[in-house]
């Protein structure tokens, strides 16, 4: 009996000490994960934007300045910023909508919508400006009937809009959509119990909770049409002052062999970028507190 009750006791603490053992992870340490990551992000990332940086400084400062605010430039600037924030803050409210109808209502044909989503992820680029002009211009399937009452969308700075519309829209869908399917309808219920309105309930209860993706959202389509090239470039019309954008400046510039001047005003678009999609990051931060905060 003594026997079986040392056995047991002997047992019991091997048992602890297998405890206390750090469990077998899957992937290597912290340490050699970290390396490979950094290793990895500076071949993809951080080596070709400091090449960029680095080559900036082949120019005097009023070679760069000329370079990045000669007149056509400026007006690029403007284009390419604002058409994309434009672009964005429409993708912000009907790609909510959209993200909304595919999540709560059911109805025919809601898989091949869902999948129509997607389209300009899947689409060419230059496949989706070419389609857009052939639709928008003076002759298209709807530029022939706007175009008689004085609307002119394509080759003109709405028809840029129009098409960082499109090419923008999946990425505010495809990010909200996860987290209204996780959102507790419970709360919902509770608030309708007590006497709150629809517009309460989606101000009060289900906008704080779905804000950080929809700020998401919001600055991966900013950052998508800022870079956008392929399908802006055929609607466009790339006239000087009014249609032209900061790509196709770059692209200019590069044909040019001006390579010091295209890797100039690619630095701007890098930094203006970066210190748009950091504010944007730090609004996310300031509500994820503000949600976490208690009342």
């Amino acid at each position: 009996m003594a026997a079986a009750t040392s056995a047991l006791a002997g047992d019991a603490v091997a048992s602890a000490g297998g405890a206390r053992r750090s469990p077998k992870r899957v992937l290597p340490g912290f340490g050699l994960t970290l390396g490979y990551t950094i290793f990895y992000l500076s071949i993809i990332v951080l080596i070709p934007l400091s090449a960029l940086v680095f080559k900036t400084f082949t120019l005097t400062w009023d070679q760069f300045w000329a370079a990045i605010s000669a007149p056509r430039v400026l007006a690029s600037y403007r284009l390419t910023f604002g058409a994309s924030l434009i672009a964005a803050l429409v993708n912000l409210v009907f790609g909510l909508l959209i993200a909304w109808v595919l999540v709560r209502y059911r109805f025919p044909g809601k898989k091949i919508v869902d999948a129509l989503v997607d389209l300009p992820f899947a689409l060419p680029t230059a496949v989706a400006g070419i389609s857009l002009t052939a639709l928008l211009a003076g002759n298209g399937w709807v530029g022939q009937y706007l175009e008689p009452l004085g609307i002119q969308l394509a080759f003109k700075p709405a028809g840029v809009v129009i098409a960082l519309i499109f090419i923008g829209l999946p990425f505010v869908v495809r990010t909200v959509q996860p987290v209204l399917e996780d959102a507790e309808k419970e709360l919902e219920e509770a608030a309708t119990s007590l006497g709150a309105t629809r517009w309460q309930i989606f101000t009060r209860v289900i906008l704080p909770s779905i804000t950080p993706a929809l700020l998401t959202g919001f600055a991966m389509a900013f950052a998508r049409a800022v870079g956008e090239y392929g399908s802006v470039i055929f609607i466009a019309g790339n006239m000087p002052m009014i249609s032209e954008i900061t790509p196709l400046i770059i692209i200019g510039k590069l044909e040019q062999y001006d390579y010091a001047g295209a890797t100039a005003v690619a630095v701007v678009m890098l930094v203006i970028s970066f210190l748009l999609l950091l504010v944007i990051n730090a609004l996310q931060a300031w509500q994820r507190r503000h949600a976490g905060a208690p009342a």
